[in-house]
This record gives structure tokens, C-alpha cells and sequence, in this order.
């Protein structure tokens, strides 16, 4: 039976990208690197590529490993879409690792899909949570070439309607923080175990979800101590340290003494970033530890997909809903003043959450009746089209909008007709944006988090105006308005947008585009 062990990375960075200009403006906080991307691509991303180590088997030379294919990760499709352009070397790289840890973990891929532009599943629209995973799903095989087996959920914020989602799209797993298990029991029995403080769920197995439509899931809960120790309580600076931790961990059970005669999946999850940027040298840290697991007898290296393969559930488990992994008060961080925080203001509060949640909420119910209404002009079906959109994100050649039009557009329409949807799909496009998670997470709405995703509803604004002549500008700031910052010379939420979105508005003209 033995001993099993998983690395997970979540690698993400949030849009960046001017809406207007389509490229990253200049980051001072990045200095002495132009932005944040390029920044971590160098302290993390390269890094994990060819981490340089010493003391690997019996080479007495300095080697370089690609931790990439031998950890589970996944990356996040704005992430993925700014190496292209910008480190496609990088790419290339992390592309390669899934080939090869294909060939390593019996045909399963390490790479794992991720929903596509980070937003809060169980505050999202169920017509937004189902587009953001087809556009993630359909990134991933664009990139890697295949079927995703598992995905990623931003924050790992769950509910049963993003499980059922993910499910009807063919995904076959997904991983949860060990306070996402609400109860528990063995496969086939009626009673259920409760979980809490006193009774923890077993991290050492993967459990079953059955979803009311009968479909299935499979999440595995990981380590938290163990994670929490990597992240934040500095293992990643003793090499060896970490390697004895994995190799002598006996895992978490819910009498915390789980069953010996069974596999033991020792595993945790972590942002990615935590391997170079978060803690400088942590990829050669990973990489040598890696490297002492693969060649202890009594110990395997492995993935999610693989292990479920092996060793299919045997429990099932009831999930907690609307709950997180970066939030104990669930996914309130997203959309009030929980009090969870960076720190900066000690004083002030984050009551402003909920206002700019509230000002978004009502600018995406606004833009979805005109776009049902415009756009079902000219397609058979305008959300089905969101969907499929995805293909001429990847690929805006002339040949592939064409196609797309081709196949989305009512009978009757001609092309020159159906072109005048697109300036809708790409309303759509950022008024999903917008609700990326970042926006929320720190202390204020003048942070850089928050700026962009109101550059984000300053474009869906712009375009609705453009293309009908109804002006939803007013409407936002009435609400926006009342979005404090904690810094007084800020203002709040409408001067904010003022300030930082006002002045793109005239890169495009408001005539038709």
C-alpha cells in the first residue's frame, strides 16, 4: 500500500492588461521590473522551469529539475495568455512538464485546469460560474493538448452549483481546505460524521460528492498544517527540514490516527508563487526535495489523477458551502468587512467590499438585459455565444471570427450583420473581468487590485454606451459613491474612478466600433 505523496502549486496572476490599451501599464511597486508579472516571472515562473541545485543523487555537479513535472499545479489563463505573449519560453516550458509528467504519473497530466479569470464562484451569476469554466476548460486544451482531469476553483470557493458546473463539463475532481468538509461516511452507509474542531476530516484519502443532478465529484482535502507550514512557517528555508516533514508525515484523520493499512496520500496545496518569490529559493528547495522523495523506497511521488485512479474513493463527504480557503468566515472577503485584511489600516475598515460589489452586481444585470436584447438581434443563442467566444479569444484571425460568426449567428443574418455582435461579446468579456477576486482581497478601492477592475466596468460602460446610446455611467457611481477608501485623500469609490478610469475613455472615440 505505502506511502504516496503530492506537491500542489497554484500558479496565478490576475489581469493586469489596460482594458483599453491591452497591455500592462508601468508598476512602481514592481521596481526595479516594469510590473508584477515580470517581476515573478523572473523571482518564480523561470525559476521553477530549471531550478539549479546541488547534492542530487550522486552528481557532483550542479543540475537544473523542471519542478513543473513533478508536482500537480495549475495556472490561471490570464496568467498563461500574458507568457505567451510576453515569456513564451516559459510557456514552452511548463507545457513540456505536463508531456512529461504525463509519461511519469501513467498517462495523467500534472497540469490542472482553473476557472478562467478568478472570480468567486459562490457570488457569481450560475450563467457566469458555467462560461468561466468552458473558457477555462477550453484554454487548457488549447494550451496542453488534452482533457482536463481536475480544476482549479479561485480561492478554492465552492458551492454545490459550481461542483454540478464542473461535473456536466467532464472534470473529474477538484481540491478543497479540510474546513470545506461539513460531514463525512464510508461508501454505502447512512450516517453521517460530522466534522468540526473535535473531529477533522482525513486528508489521506480522496472522498466522494454526489450531486443532485446524479452526477459525481471527487475532491481531495490537503494538509493544511502542512501547507500552512510551507507557506508561512518558513520550511521552505531548511531543505531537509521539508523533506523529513513529507517523508515522516503520517497524515490527519478525523481521530487523527488514520488507517495504516490503507495508501497514505500525504499532499498539500500552496500558491505557486510561494517557490521563489513569496520565499526566495524555495523552487531549489522544492526541486531537492522532490528529487530525496523520488528515491526513498518506501515512499511514491504522485498526482491527483493518478492516485484517484489507484485508489478510487471510499468515502463520501458533504462540502460546506460558500466557504474558502483564505477566508474563515467563508466567502465573505469578497463582499464585506469580515475583517480579514493586509493590515495597512488598523483603524479604517472594509466596508467599501460591499458597496463596489453592489455597484458591479447592478452594472452586470444592466449590460446582460441589453446584450440579450442587442445581441439576440443577430445569434441563434447570445449566452451559448458567450460560451464559444472563448475559441476568438485564443485566436482572433480573420478565419476563426468568420467561423465563429458562421456558427452562432441567427439564419438569415448576414455577415456584415452578425460583426456587430462582437462589440457585445467583448462586453461581456470584461464585465466578467471585473469581478476578479483581487479586487476584493486587500485593504482599499484605491489599491491597484480594485483600479483594475474598475478600468474593467469603465470598458463594459463605454461599449454599452457606443453601441446603444444608454449611458450606465450615472447609474455605477451613484453606488460606487459610497465606497470610503481608508485613505482620506482618496476619496472613495467614484473619485477613485474619476481619477484612474475617467481618462482612458478617450483612447477609443464614442462612435461605433
Amino acid at each position: 500500500m505505502g506511502r504516496y505523496v503530492c506537491i500542489h502549486g497554484h500558479f496565478y496572476q490576475p489581469p493586469r492588461e489596460n482594458p483599453w490599451l491591452g497591455e500592462i501599464e508601468q508598476q512602481p511597486s514592481a521596481a526595479p521590473w516594469h510590473d508584477w508579472n515580470e517581476r515573478i516571472a523572473e523571482e518564480c515562473y523561470a525559476p521553477n522551469a530549471a531550478a539549479l541545485i546541488e547534492g542530487v543523487g550522486s552528481a557532483e555537479e550542479p543540475v537544473t529539475l523542471n519542478n513543473y513535472s513533478r508536482i500537480s499545479f495549475d495556472t490561471g489563463p490570464t496568467l498563461l495568455s500574458w507568457l505567451e505573449r510576453s515569456r513564451p519560453d516559459i510557456l514552452q516550458a511548463i507545457i513540456e512538464a505536463d508531456r512529461i509528467g504525463m509519461e511519469r504519473f501513467s498517462g495523467h497530466g500534472p497540469a490542472l485546469a482553473q476557472s478562467y479569470n478568478h472570480l468567486i464562484h459562490p457570488l457569481a451569476s450560475s450563467r457566469d460560474v458555467m462560461t468561466q469554466i468552458v473558457w477555462g476548460i477550453r484554454d487548457f486544451r488549447h494550451r496542453f493538448g488534452r482533457e482536463p482531469e481536475g480544476l482549479w476553483l479561485p480561492e478554492t470557493a465552492v458551492d454545490t452549483g459550481s461542483l454540478e458546473s464542473m461535473a456536466a463539463q467532464g472534470i473529474r475532481f477538484t481540491i478543497l481546505a479540510p474546513h470545506q468538509a461539513e460531514a463525512v461516511r464510508p461508501i454505502g452507509s447512512n450516517e453521517w460524521t460530522l466534522l468540526g474542531e473535535k473531529a477533522l476530516v482525513d486528508t489521506t484519502i480522496p472522498y466522494l460528492v454526489r450531486l443532485p443532478s446524479g452526477r459525481e465529484m471527487a475532491v481531495f482535502f490537503y494538509d493544511d498544517e502542512l501547507g500552512k507550514a510551507v507557506s508561512f512557517g518558513g520550511l521552505l528555508n531548511d531543505r531537509e527540514a521539508f523533506a523529513d516533514r513529507l517523508l515522516g508525515e503520517r497524515g490527519h484523520g478525523h481521530d487523527h490516527d488514520p488507517d495504516s493499512s490503507r495508501p497514505q496520500l500525504i499532499h498539500l496545496a500552496t500558491d505557486g508563487e510561494t517557490f521563489g518569490h513569496h520565499v526566495k529559493g524555495g523552487e531549489k528547495t522544492l526541486a531537492w526535495t522532490l528529487d530525496r522523495i523520488e528515491r526513498d523506497a518506501n515512499t511514491e511521488l504522485t498526482i491527483y489523477g493518478e492516485f484517484l485512479d489507484r485508489f478510487p474513493p471510499t468515502h463520501e463527504v458533504r462540502i460546506a458551502e460558500n466557504t474558502s480557503w483564505s477566508c474563515p468566515h467563508g466567502v465573505e472577503r469578497w463582499r464585506s468587512d469580515c475583517g480579514c485584511a493586509g493590515g495597512r489600516f488598523p483603524e479604517g475598515d472594509q466596508a467599501w467590499r460591499a458597496t463596489v460589489r453592489e455597484a458591479l452586481d447592478w452594472l452586470r444585470d444592466s449590460v446582460a438585459e441589453l446584450f440579450e436584447r442587442e445581441a439576440g438581434r443577430y445569434l441563434a443563442d447570445p449566452w451559448r455565444a458567450r460560451d464559444a467566444y472563448i475559441e476568438v479569444i485564443l485566436d482572433s484571425s480573420e478565419e476563426t471570427v468568420t467561423r465563429f460568426l458562421d456558427e452562432q449567428s441567427l439564419s438569415g443574418v448576414t455577415p456584415e450583420e452578425a460583426r456587430k455582435v462582437l462589440p457585445f461579446l467583448e462586453l461581456q468579456r470584461h464585465a466578467m473581468l471585473m469581478y476578479t477576486s483581487c479586487g476584493w482581497f486587500f485593504d482599499d478601492p484605491g489599491d491597484i487590485e480594485t483600479v483594475q477592475i474598475l478600468q474593467y466596468a469603465g470598458r463594459v460602460i463605454q461599449i454599452a454606451r457606443t453601441q446603444t446610446g444608454i449611458d450606465l455611467e450615472e447609474g455605477f457611481l451613484s453606488i460606487l459613491k459610497d465606497a470610503v477608501s481608508n485613505e482620506p485623500e482618496r476619496g472613495n469609490g467614484a473619485d477613485i474612478y474619476e481619477r484612474h478610469v475617467r481618462p482612458n475613455l478617450g483612447i477609443f472615440p464614442e462612435t461605433a466600433e
